[in-house]
Formats: C-alpha cells, structure tokens, sequence
C-alpha cells in the first residue's frame, strides 16, 4: 500500500499512524496538494489527501474511509476501534469531536494563509474558531470523565484522532487554543507524541520512517 500526502495533514498523520500501529506495512509519499498538484493529480485526479492506492492499484481517499479499509485488514487479529457497543458508541462520540476540531482548524489555516489578507472575513473566522474552541471544551470535559489509553498497546482511534488534532492545533495555530485551559489534552497529547507511532509519522514535510 502506498499512503500519499504530507504528514502536516493531520488526516494523512491520523493514517499513518493508525496502520502502524494496526500492524500494516505501507510506503509513504509525502506530496502536496499545492506545491506538487500535477504530481498528486496523476495519482489521483480528485487531489485529496490522504490519498491510498491499495496493493491491487485501487486508489481510495477520505481518512475515515481508509482507515475503515484498514480494520478490515487487520482484524479480527488487531482493531482500534472497541468491540462493545456502548464503548464504540464513546470512542465514536470523541472522533466525532477531534475531527471536528481537525476541521476548524483546517479552515482557519486556510483563511489566514491562502485568501488575501484584505478578503479575510472576521465574522466567518470569530464563528469557526468559536466551534474550534467548543469541540476542545468538550474533548477536555470526556478526557477528565473517561481518561483515554495512551500506550502503543492499548491506545485506540479516539486516543490516535485526538492527540494528532490538538498537535496540528497546536503546531499551526499557536496561541489561538491555549494549552493552560486545556491541561487534559496537553498532557496527553505530549505523552502520545512519544510514543514509536508518532515519532515515526512526524508533523511537517518530512517521510514516514520506517521503523522509526
């Protein structure tokens, strides 16, 4: 399997991470939707990142659809996501709140760094980040309910979606979350990024090393 896309992407970071630690071998190229847009396009004309084209040359995109293409493979031997319904209905309900903070922090990158500086609409970015700052407000309130496992045994996808939104956050929005309101969230996104997964599949430009 081939995973293309930068690992500043926090969906194609998500990726990389979840099938390392879901046990599936996979090579990395890390090509941008901007910089490199006719290079992305000839693997995949829709430029979408991550993008996965599948050992038989399928190519599949969206992290979430990846990622379920990949419990398919890996299980029943390995899985990130709970057996128990009421434990799955949980792990459910804080992806749900880590991709949505993923996502405004996205269109916030977005709205400061590629629309002119004097087409930036204030409301739309006093509202997104707004929304930005509900969905850590409540990721805080479940860390604090129910603590998340943070080990490269025990770790799954709500611990995985989690920790890599707050470090994008953190990485590209600096100062708009402060890390002192949440002080769940940086705890354990600091002990997360620690872990071999994560060290392997840094933010930023860089490959994902193997064996890292």
């Amino acid at each position: 399997m081939q995973l293309i896309g930068m690992l500043d992407s926090p969906y194609v970071r998500r990726v990389a991470i979840s099938l390392q630690l879901l046990g599936l071998p996979f090579e990395h190229q890390s090509i941008s939707v901007f910089s490199t847009f006719a290079q992305f396009q000839q693997i995949n004309p829709v430029v979408k990142a991550p993008t996965l084209v599948c050992d038989d040359g399928e190519v599949l995109m969206d992290s979430t659809l990846i990622l379920e293409y990949a419990e398919a493979l890996a299980g029943p031997r390995k899985s990130l996501m709970p057996g128990d319904v009421a434990e799955r209905q949980h792990a459910l309900r804080v992806i749900g709140l880590a991709l949505a903070a993923c996502e405004k922090s996205v269109q916030i990158v977005y709205e400061h760094n590629l629309r002119p500086a004097e087409k930036l609409h204030e409301p739309w970015v006093a509202r997104v980040t707004g929304q930005l700052l509900a969905a850590y407000e409540a990721l805080e309130a479940e860390l604090r309910r129910r603590p998340l496992a943070v080990t490269s045994s025990t770790i799954n996808q709500a611990g995985v979606t989690t920790a890599v939104a707050w470090h994008f956050t953190q990485q590209m929005l600096p100062g708009v979350v402060a890390p002192a309101n949440y002080p769940g969230l940086q705890a354990f996104s600091a002990q997360a990024e620690t872990l071999p997964e994560f060290m392997a599949a840094p933010h930023g430009s860089n490959t994902y090393l193997h064996g890292g």
